[in-house]
């Protein structure tokens, strides 16, 4: 497969509707939206060549789309909840090979561990359906990386059909060996930082995390890297304080009923009281 001649579209889904945080992709983060800050990394990546925000058809996300506008970040507006689709019909308009997923949750995301990911996906592009840095996790939670061919997401799109399978969009791929081949890239060194750091967004104290690592990092190097943020939380154990309750919290603990390729060990649960959905 002649790789250079692939069209590659990250389709970045984003909403204003978080349950827990409602509204945490506008919030203000080194004077710019959290989400548009999220795309400026990304675009620092040597690879990523088409980067569309998808959003939803909610009257609630039409901010999304104006700012969307005012940042020249592209837009797709589509299904609410059915994200499959929605991840689908942006990669169509915008013509892809390869589709990339990447939530707008993950403000720290590092470009060298998308060029990481990337690149061995398009080393072995014929080897594989599906790769990703997360099945089995080992980076810090919020360096999600997912990659697929134009045609696995066809089939994932047609075929899938749980609910849980068409709002999270890949549990289709691993959840069915047998029909996809399938690749990771782990950490170097044999790592495994998943359960112990939490470089995502979903709660306030989240946020502050965020916040308090972009004030120390940000104007140093704006493209500042996952070790730059480890060493920056051992010199800080109070930064990591903030949010270290949330280490490991993720979507999987709602679904350990259906999904056969998660052990209970991938996920932690929490209290009623932060535990909205």
């Amino acid at each position: 497969m002649q790789t250079k001649d692939l069209h590659i579209v990250t389709v970045m889904q984003t909403r204003m509707g978080s349950t827990r945080l409602p509204g945490k992709a506008l919030l203000p983060l080194a004077g710019k939206p959290l989400f548009v800050q999220q795309a400026s990394r990304m675009k620092a990546s040597r690879f990523l060549q088409t980067i569309v925000v998808a959003t939803s058809t909610d009257t609630a996300d039409e901010i999304i789309e104006t700012t969307c506008m005012h940042e020249n970040l592209l837009c797709y507006r589509g299904h609410a909840t059915d994200l499959l689709d929605r991840h689908f019909q942006a990669a169509l308009q915008y013509n892809a090979d390869v589709v990339i997923k990447m939530p707008s949750d993950c403000p720290l995301i590092d470009p060298a561990v998308i060029d990481e990911v990337l690149s061995y996906y398009l080393e072995h592009a014929d080897d594989f359906d599906f790769v990703s840095n997360l099945h089995p996790a080992s980076w810090p939670d919020g360096n999600d990386v997912e990659i697929m061919s134009m045609a696995a997401l066809t089939k994932a799109w047609q075929e899938a059909r749980k609910p849980m399978e068409r709002e999270h969009t890949t549990p289709y791929f691993w959840e069915n060996p047998q029909l996809f081949r399938i690749g990771n890239v782990s950490m170097p060194g044999g790592n495994d930082y998943s359960m112990r750091y939490r470089f995502t967004i979903d709660y306030k104290e989240d946020y502050h995390f965020i916040q308090a690592v972009y004030d120390a990092l940000y104007n140093i190097n704006p493209s500042f890297t996952v070790s730059d943020i480890i060493t920056l939380l051992e010199q800080r154990p109070d930064i990591y304080a903030i949010n270290a309750a949330f280490a490991g919290v993720n979507w999987y603990r709602h679904h350990l009923d259906e999904l056969t390729t998660i052990s209970a060990n991938q996920t932690k649960q929490l209290s009623n009281e932060y535990d909205k959905g």
